[in-house]
C-alpha cells in the first residue's frame, strides 16, 4: 500500500514504538544529562551517545581511557613547545638572518629569505596545531561538563599524571581554565 500521499508529521512515532529505535530497531540506550554535580552513572553516557556506561568494567575502562585523553593533551602541549623551541632555533642560525621577534614586521623587512620561508611554515603550522590543541581542550571540557564525579577526578588525574611525564620544562601555572 503506497502511503507517500500521507502527512506523516503529525503522527506520534514515540508512541508507536519508533522513538528511540536505532539501526536494525534496536533500542537506543538513554543517556542521563545532569547539570548537578553527582556520583550517579547510571545511564552515564560520555560525549557521545555511544559511549555509553553500562556497568562497572566499562566505567573503569572509561576512567582510565579519560586519564589517557588528558594525559595526551599535556603531551600535544609539550610537543608543541618542542616545535616552537625547534623552529626558533632553525630560524637563529639561519646566516645574515635575525630573530622571529615580536617587533618583526609582517613583511620581514631586513630578514633573509629562508628565515622568512621558515618562520611562514611554520606559524602555519603552529596556527594548525593551536586549532587542534583548541578542539582538544574544549572536548576535555565536555568530559567535565558531565558533572559526574569519577569523569571530572579522571580528568585532573589525567592532566596531573600528563605534567608529570611531559611537563618537566612547564611551569604548573596555567594562563587560562580550559587551554
Amino acid at each position: 500500500m503506497d502511503h507517500s500521499h500521507m502527512d506523516h508529521s503529525k503522527m506520534d512515532h514515540a508512541a508507536m514504538g519508533h522513538g528511540d529505535m536505532g539501526h536494525g530497531d534496536m533500542p537506543m540506550p538513554m543517556c542521563s544529562m545532569n547539570m548537578l554535580f553527582t556520583w550517579n552513572t547510571n545511564n552515564l553516557c560520555i560525549i557521545f551517545r555511544q559511549w555509553h556506561v553500562r556497568g562497572t568494567a566499562s566505567l573503569v575502562f572509561s576512567l582510565l581511557a579519560i586519564i589517557a585523553i588528558c594525559a595526551g593533551y599535556e603531551a600535544l602541549r609539550e610537543g608543541i613547545r618542542r616545535y616552537e623551541s625547534s623552529v626558533a632555533a632553525k630560524q637563529e642560525s639561519v646566516p645574515n638572518g635575525e630573530p622571529n621577534t615580536e617587533s618583526t614586521t609582517l613583511l620581514g623587512v631586513g630578514r633573509s629569505s629562508q628565515a622568512d620561508a621558515i618562520g611562514q611554515k611554520a606559524h602555519i603550522i603552529r596556527a594548525v596545531l593551536y586549532g587542534v590543541q583548541n578542539f582538544y581542550a574544549f572536548m576535555i571540557m565536555l568530559l567535565f561538563m558531565t558533572y559526574n564525579g569519577f569523569v571530572m577526578i579522571s580528568v585532573a588525574v589525567g592532566a596531573g599524571l600528563g605534567f608529570y611525564f611531559f611537563g618537566s620544562q612547564t611551569k604548573a601555572l596555567k594562563e587560562t581554565a580550559c587551554h
